[in-house]
């Protein structure tokens, strides 16, 4: 090889090509992404499955129902002792007490459960956590615990490591018609589980007291299920004030104050009747499924309800919508183009199965989009969510009756039935719940749509942000380095100017850093507040955001980040880069939130991914002068002001339930319950929701 030969430059890889390829077309990348995310997101109704039974031995309706007649009316019996009960204050026998003479007469092992409500304060330190419904409060009267029944029938062919948990709850003080119904349902089914033989898993019934909720009372007693502390109030009440270890009045036996127990829960079934509808031709089973962080429970577990409820019990089965979706113009106006378009593909190819009637596609919308919402607030959504704490399998049947007061043992003897098959079903597994899905949403009880299909709507939503990001970066450093080295050329060597450019990114890492570190602040100011005695939600709430603002202009000041001009970075490229290292904390923080709630990150980049790639200082805009950068300006303090957390929370409880329930104490009141259940939700509004906002703000305002 000759010496003055040039030396010829490896070609980089193919992979880099392509990176390098979007980065330098990352403005088109990003429009066509974040069209087809938000596309996507509305077609996956049309792409919903329907359900199936993944687990063979589960054999949903495979065996007749062994539930007779004489079982509902003895239940219904039982049920009439109650609402008697509760209506003679003479009697000496409080509802705890019968539960528990009817479980013992039916050859369960029984014992009482005390508890008392925990405290709602809020504590940084339980994000992640279950509830702690254990708790006892402080000052609280001993004569307003809870009582919680517990009967369990022990399976004569198995070996006691198994149990199936049947939880009803009731309101002790006063006990309404559905729940009297409920109990009586459950006792029907015990009773009938108590002769059968074909029994492998223990069953275990919990008549919940629900007097001070309906969470915190299955909460308590899973709590210590599954730990060796009981509480400590014998030692705070005195053994004289519980009725654990007392003669029962029926049987004349005594409950040992033993906390009793049986195998691991392979699955929990809460069962609720609701108030009697006219709304429906027939009865209606409602099912709730969603727990804490948007935990699901297996999707085998909500197919054999639908399946037994449908083709053994005739009942309509409905899962809960967002209702004002039904009469939206733009979506049924969505639901007829995809109509169409579904007609025009299957008259081109009869294989081609694309699109569904303007009436399914409506209704699967507004029920997806309730799932959604429900997974990404956290909050469970009944007493089931304390059974997914345990990693338990477990779902809230709510069933609205219609019917007049002589038809109430038919009733009876159509809901034992199907809670019968179910747990017939659950009884035959060999193992837990594991063949079908966790992460899904439901369109209807018949359809869902799987994370392997949903997911594609927020990796197209993120995708263009580290592009982008790296774009801006790139940008602003070569646009940054001529100037550099001019003015350093007299007292720098070229070597360090070349490193003072490539670490120029530290003061804008500075600032994103700063503002985390202010969110944090604003995170933990709730456990402040909380110590002001005597103080409404608005007052809370108004300091909040008071301590918020001051806190944020002192960090701001203290660090300097308000001062936009340096001598060492010209102003038009440090907004640039203050953007994209912005998009790459959004991004990381995304990622991170979809591990812990895929639904709360799908909304999140919904409403931060627009809004970080589009904003721009207003003042270039104004320099520009044109139409189209005007448009531009506007749109970005749109999109600025609608990502702002109590503004979006304003909107969707205002297109829920209208103008006229707003309070300006409302968006406390939502904090609240996030921390109160320790939704991570919280965690992401405060810690990466905010701080992007604020950083925008800081962009969209920059000085050049």
């Amino acid at each position: 090889m000759a010496e003055n030969e040039p030396l010829i430059k490896p070609k980089p890889r193919p992979i880099i090509r392509i990176g390098l390829f979007l980065i330098s077309h990352s403005p088109l990348f990003s429009v066509v992404c974040c069209t087809a995310g938000i596309l996507a997101l509305f077609l996956l109704p049309v792409l919903a499955k329907n359900t199936y039974v993944s687990e063979n031995a589960l054999l949903p309706g495979s065996a007749s129902p062994m539930l007779s007649h004489d079982d509902a009316s003895e239940g219904h019996r039982f049920m009439n002792k109650i609402l008697n009960l509760d209506s003679d204050t003479n009697s000496g026998i409080e509802i705890p007490e019968l539960v528990a003479d009817h479980m013992i007469e039916l050859g369960g092992e029984v014992n009482y459960h005390k508890f008392q409500p925990a405290s709602n304060k809020f504590h940084p330190l339980h994000f992640f956590l279950a509830p702690d419904a254990g708790k006892i409060q402080e000052n609280y009267s001993c004569s307003s615990y809870g009582v919680n029944t517990v009967g369990i029938i022990r399976a004569p062919r198995g070996d006691g490591k198994e149990a199936i948990v049947i939880v009803t709850p009731y309101n002790s003080v006063n006990i309404s018609m559905g729940e009297a119904l409920s109990l009586g349902v459950a006792y029907s089914v015990f009773s009938v589980l108590s002769r059968v033989s074909w029994l492998a898993k223990d069953i275990i019934w919990v008549a919940a007291d629900s007097k001070h909720g309906e969470y915190a009372a299955v909460s308590a007693w899973l709590r210590d299920y599954h730990t060796l502390s009981f509480g400590d109030m014998k030692e705070i009440c005195g053994e004289s004030t519980l009725p654990t270890g007392k003669m029962t009045q029926v049987t004349g036996e005594v409950i040992s104050n033993g906390f009793r127990r049986a195998g691991t829960m392979a699955a929990a079934l809460v069962i609720k009747v609701a108030d009697s509808s006219s709304e429906f031709e027939k009865d209606v089973l409602n099912i709730y499924a969603e727990a804490s962080n948007g935990q699901m429970p297996n999707l085998d577990l909500i197919n054999v309800f639908n399946y037994l409820a449908v083709h053994g019990q005739g009942l309509q089965v409905r899962v809960e919508k967002i209702w004002s979706l039904l009469d939206s113009w733009w979506l049924n106006s969505l639901g007829e183009l995809l109509e169409l378009l579904g007609k025009v593909a299957k008259s081109l190819n009869p294989q081609w199965k694309f699109g569904i009637p303007v009436a399914d596609y409506v209704e699967g919308t507004a029920t997806l989009a309730s799932s959604l919402y429900n997974q990404a607030l956290g909050v469970p959504t009944g007493p089931h969510g304390a059974f997914r704490d345990y990693q338990v399998d477990a779902i809230t049947m709510e069933i609205s009756p219609k019917f007049s007061s002589n038809q109430r043992i038919m009733f009876l003897l159509r809901v034992g039935r199907l809670v019968e098959g179910a747990i017939r079903s659950v009884n035959n597994l060999l193992e837990k719940f594991h063949q079908s899905f966790f992460l899904y949403l439901l369109t209807s009880p018949s359809r869902f749509v799987s994370v392997g299909v949903y997911m594609i709507a927020f990796a197209l939503l993120i995708a263009p942000l580290p592009l982008v990001a790296a774009s801006l970066f790139s940008n602003a450093s070569k646009s940054n380095s001529g100037k550099d080295k001019i003015s350093f050329k007299h007292s720098l060597p070229s070597e360090s100017v070349l490193t003072f450019a490539s670490w120029k990114w530290l003061f804008a890492a500075k600032t994103v850093i700063i503002v985390h570190l202010w969110s944090a602040v604003v995170t933990l100011l709730p456990f402040s507040l909380y110590q002001i005695p005597n103080s409404s939600p608005s007052i809370k709430l108004f300091i909040w955001i008071v301590l918020s603002a001051v806190s944020l202009l002192f960090i701001y000041a203290v660090s300097g980040s308000f001062s936009f001009s340096r001598t060492s970075e010209p102003q038009e490229t440090e907004w640039a880069r203050l953007k994209s290292v912005t998009i790459a904390a959004t991004f990381i923080g995304l990622c991170l939130m979809s591990v812990i709630n895929f639904a709360t990150a799908e909304i999140g980049a919904l409403l931060l991914v627009p809004m970080c790639l589009t904003v721009v200082p207003l003042r270039l805009d104004v320099k520009v002068n044109t139409t189209r950068a005007l448009l531009r300006g506007a749109c970005n303090v749109l999109l600025v002001f609608m990502s702002f957390p109590p503004t979006i929370f304003l909107v969707l409880k205002c297109s829920l339930y209208g103008f006229d329930n707003i309070r300006f104490s409302d968006f406390w009141n939502w904090a609240e319950s996030l921390w109160t259940w320790n939704s991570a939700t919280y965690i992401y509004v405060c810690m990466i929701h905010l701080p992007c906002w604020i950083l925008c703000i800081h962009t969209l305002l920059h000085r050049c």
